[in-house]
Order: structure tokens, then C-alpha cells, then sequence
């Protein structure tokens, strides 16, 4: 039997196979709030045949946005404006996930089509946030938060999960990767504080956790908790592996059930070394050393590759129904709800 589309169970929620589709910032909502691309874009990889469709980084608060663009979470309007693509998700056998957000020093910024360069007040931007008034590449400095700015920023990712949960998702990711704010926290190279939360290892985690304690304090015993986390900087002196896998261990001991396992995003000028699953070795790594499942993402393209680890994959998805195209290069099957049959797909 194909490993791949073997079922697999977190706490009470079971996922039909181990293919995750990853969130995918569109930068396509007005005031946080998803629309119809949206539900059109996750509703087409829903019938696809994946085990879990997770909804694009979705922001806390309304400062904690990527672009004015991005998707967010911060409102029970926004909990009811989710909940019709989160309920169709789940119709199509798929679990509907969210990851919940705050960009940090890397918020206030254009679309990517249109530049992606960081907006002026006057152009629609904000001042961005972050551990300390270090820039990321040329972007402006963020200001560093106070002490009652860290403490709402917990506040409101555990708000973010209760709408969540309103919502209608059963597993909900807690973002600290790619530069944004928890990770900015945990890196030394970001993070000059010298306070409770800067400095040493365990005051560097220190938001990560509370953020953790928040959300997991508020979700449902019986649903998962998943953490991204980008596993090293590429950067000498920054955040690494061995870091990742402390780290890693404090977080099963918060409730977390899963880390999606990624890498960089801090450093604008970060040597990375890209190759086809060149992030798998971080995961196994975790896997190794905290003892928790941590699927691998990044250049997963090929079945025979996926079928010898757990992934969710993202842009990697050549085709809204590509779970199902997956199962003939290693002969298996999964069950999807489209209403054509396989002649007909195939021969589009």
C-alpha cells in the first residue's frame, strides 16, 4: 500500500492521506475578508483529493497584514466571511486548516505583481512592527514593540483562534517562519533586545511560546495545533537547526502536533541552496531530535519523491485535481468527489 495516500490521524481529526495543500497568500481580499477567489481557489483543490486544504497566511490584526491585500482573522466578520469556503472544503473530504499571522518587520508591503516594495503611509502602508529597529533588506526600519504591543500581539492570536474555530476549521497553524514576527523574534541576527524577550535562547522563544500557550489554551483538545517554522536563516550567526529542534521540543510540550518544516525568509540576502527536496533533511532532523511529525515542503514535485515522506505542497500542484493524478506513478487510488469521470479528466 502506497505510505503517501495512507490515512493518518491528529487527536480526533483524520486525514484521508498524508498530501497537504499549503497556504498560498493571494493578496485578493478588501479588509481581510475573503471572497469569491477565494472560495474558487480553495474550493478547486478541496475536490482534488488532498487530505487538508489550508486557508493562505491570515492576519491577526489588521497592522500584522503582508500587503493592505492579504486575508485576515482578527474580527467575527471575518469568522463568517470563512466559514462558507471552510464548510465546502470540508464537503469534499478535505480537513480545512488555517494558518493565523503576523508579518512583523515585513508587513506594509505592495503586491508582488505590483512591485512588492514596502508602501508609504500615503501610499496605503503602515508603520510595520518588530523585536527591535532592524530592518529587513531595504526595507524601513520597523519600531520596536514595547512590552504592551507584545502583549496584545499575544492577544490576538489567541483571538484569532477562537474565530478560527467559529470559522469552522478544524486545524489551525501558528505562522513563525519566513521572517515575520515570531520568527524575527527567535533570531539573533533580528532580534536585539535586551530585555525578556531578547538575548538569550529562552527569552528569544519567549513570544513563540506564549503565542503557542494562547492559541493551544483555546483550541479544542480534540483538533490539532501545526507551527511553521523556517528551520535555519542561511545566515552565519543566525537561527539554525540545532536551535529549530530545541525549540521544536518546547513546542510539543505547548500542544503543538505538527511543524511544517520550511527554512530562510529572515535574511534578504541569504544563501540558500536550493535543490529538489532540499528542506526534507531539516524535517528529519526534527523528526530525529523533538520527536514530533514535521512534513517537508519545497521542490516535492515528482510521486516516487513524495511517496518517501510526508508533504504538504503548495505551488508545487501543477493542477486543481493533481492528488488524484499522483496516484497512477505509484499505483494506488484516492477518493475524490468530481462528477466527470477519470477518461474525461485525463483527457483535458
Amino acid at each position: 500500500m502506497s505510505f503517501l495516500f495512507s490515512p493518518l490521524e491528529l487527536r480526533s481529526v483524520a486525514f484521508r492521506n498524508r498530501i497537504f495543500v499549503s497556504p498560498m497568500c493571494q493578496y485578493s481580499s478588501e479588509d481581510g475578508m475573503p471572497n469569491e477567489w477565494h472560495f474558487v481557489h480553495l474550493g478547486s483543490r478541496a475536490v482534488g483529493g488532498a487530505a487538508l486544504v489550508s486557508v493562505e497566511a491570515s492576519a491577526v490584526s489588521p497592522e500584522g497584514r503582508i500587503t493592505p491585500w492579504d486575508a485576515g482573522i482578527w474580527s467575527e466578520a471575518h469568522a463568517k466571511a470563512w466559514k462558507p469556503v471552510a464548510d465546502f472544503i470540508r464537503k469534499q473530504g478535505a480537513v480545512p486548516a488555517i494558518q493565523i499571522a503576523h508579518a512583523g518587520r515585513k508587513a506594509s508591503c505592495n503586491k508582488p505583481w505590483a512591485g512588492g516594495k514596502p508602501l508609504a503611509p500615503a501610499e496605503g502602508g503602515w508603520q510595520a512592527l518588530g523585536p527591535s529597529n532592524v530592518a529587513f533588506g531595504h526595507y524601513p526600519p520597523p519600531r520596536a514593540m514595547s512590552l504592551d504591543e507584545i502583549r496584545r500581539a499575544v492577544e490576538d492570536f489567541r483571538k484569532a483562534a477562537l474565530h478560527s474555530l467559529m470559522a469552522g476549521f478544524d486545524v489551525v497553524e501558528i505562522h513563525g517562519a519566513h521572517g515575520y514576527l515570531l520568527h524575527s523574534f527567535v533570531s539573533p541576527l533580528s532580534n536585539l533586545r535586551s530585555d525578556a524577550y531578547g538575548g538569550s535562547f529562552d527569552n528569544r522563544i519567549r513570544l513563540a511560546l506564549e503565542v503557542t500557550r494562547a492559541v493551544r489554551e483555546v483550541w479544542p483538545g480534540d483538533k490539532p495545533v501545526f507551527y511553521r517554522i523556517s528551520a535555519t536563516d542561511w545566515a552565519p550567526g543566525g537561527w539554525d537547526l540545532e536551535q529549530s529542534v530545541m525549540l521544536c521540543r518546547r513546542l510539543k510540550e505547548a500542544g503543538v502536533d505538527m511543524v511544517d518544516c520550511s527554512s530562510g525568509g529572515n535574511i534578504h540576502d541569504a544563501k540558500m541552496k536550493l535543490g529538489p527536496g532540499y528542506q526534507v533533511p531539516f524535517a528529519e532532523a526534527i523528526r530525529s531530535g523533538a520527536g514530533i511529525p514535521p512534513p517537508a515542503v519545497g521542490l516535492i514535485s515528482e510521486p516516487a519523491q513524495a511517496e518517501q515522506i510526508v508533504i504538504p505542497t503548495g505551488r508545487a500542484t501543477p493542477r486543481k485535481r493533481w492528488a488524484w493524478r499522483w496516484t497512477g506513478p505509484i499505483n494506488t487510488s484516492v477518493a475524490m468527489s468530481a462528477p466527470w469521470d477519470a477518461e474525461t479528466l485525463f483527457s483535458a
